[in-house]
């Protein structure tokens, strides 16, 4: 019996027991559109980022057909960004684009979609190890320039667009030197048709990039492994009228230099 009366004592205890705490005070209970938007403004300039997102998202959900409430989503997705969550940073740019087609700063939406995906992936220990970029999977590079070049084409008279248009030399040149870098990895494994299809990408795709003519070397010496001679000889040609100074030229003409050529050049370490 005294059992059973603890039991209940317990059960008791158990379902009134939240009463007795004290209550979670809303600070931003009564607070306007625009007391909300200045202390979520004040957070981010603090780089209290977390605290910044909730603010702006008790804007929107009290207050959201205000005008506070359009910037508020654009400060989100900025927010979301500098808190290194790309996947909500990118969700919320879309979501403004979708929503605010014709908002003035709409472009802003792209440039923080194109500066989310240019910066994904990289962390505070690739500053001490950096990485070349030019290794890294081109997925996320790629996705960066398409939203770089929607902003560029777009809104051309936009304060982002310089930038963005640098931004996208910058991940034209590392893409095609990623192609440049798996024509490397397959030329040591002698798959020579992927070697002479990875440089005809980066010709066709990458012009006045850096890595043309790196691209049309590899392909002068698969095609000739290949015995594709002439497929060659159009490679070598285009090579020697564009890229005159380039060594190995005098290297690939003269097979006789040919291994000694191999030991001296770094470009070659692998042939």
């Amino acid at each position: 019996m005294r059992l059973s009366s603890f039991l209940l004592a317990v059960l008791i205890l158990i379902t009134s027991g939240c009463s007795w705490l004290p209550e979670q005070i809303d600070e931003t209970k009564d607070w306007s559109a625009n007391r909300l938007y200045s202390e979520a403004k004040q957070k981010l300039d603090e780089k209290n980022y977390e605290k910044a997102i909730e603010y702006f998202e008790i804007l929107e959900a009290r207050y959201p057909f205000g005008r506070y409430a359009q910037q508020a989503e654009l400060e989100i997705a900025y927010a979301y960004y500098k808190y290194d969550e790309p996947d909500l940073a990118i969700a919320a740019a879309d979501r403004f684009i979708k929503i605010y087609p014709r908002h003035p700063n709409v472009d802003y939406a792209w440039y923080i979609k194109g500066l989310t995906n240019y910066n994904r992936g990289k962390t505070i220990v690739t500053r001490f190890l950096p990485q070349d970029p030019s290794e890294r999977d081109t997925a996320t590079m790629r996705a960066a320039y398409d939203d770089f070049d929607q902003l560029v084409r777009l809104y051309p008279n936009s304060i982002y667009a310089p930038d963005a248009a640098q931004r996208m030399i910058y991940l034209r040149n590392n893409m095609a030197e990623y192609e440049i870098h798996v024509a490397n990895y397959y030329m040591r494994r002698k798959a020579y048709v992927a070697v002479a299809n990875r440089g005809e990408y980066v010709v066709e795709n990458f012009q006045r990039t850096p890595a043309v003519p790196d691209a049309l070397i590899y392909m002068v010496r698969a095609y000739r492994t290949l015995g594709l001679d002439d497929l060659a000889e159009d490679s070598m040609r285009v090579l020697s009228l564009n890229y005159p100074d380039r060594p190995e030229i005098g290297w690939l003409n003269d097979p006789r230099g040919y291994e000694k050529a191999q030991k001296k050049s770094s470009f070659w370490k692998f042939w």
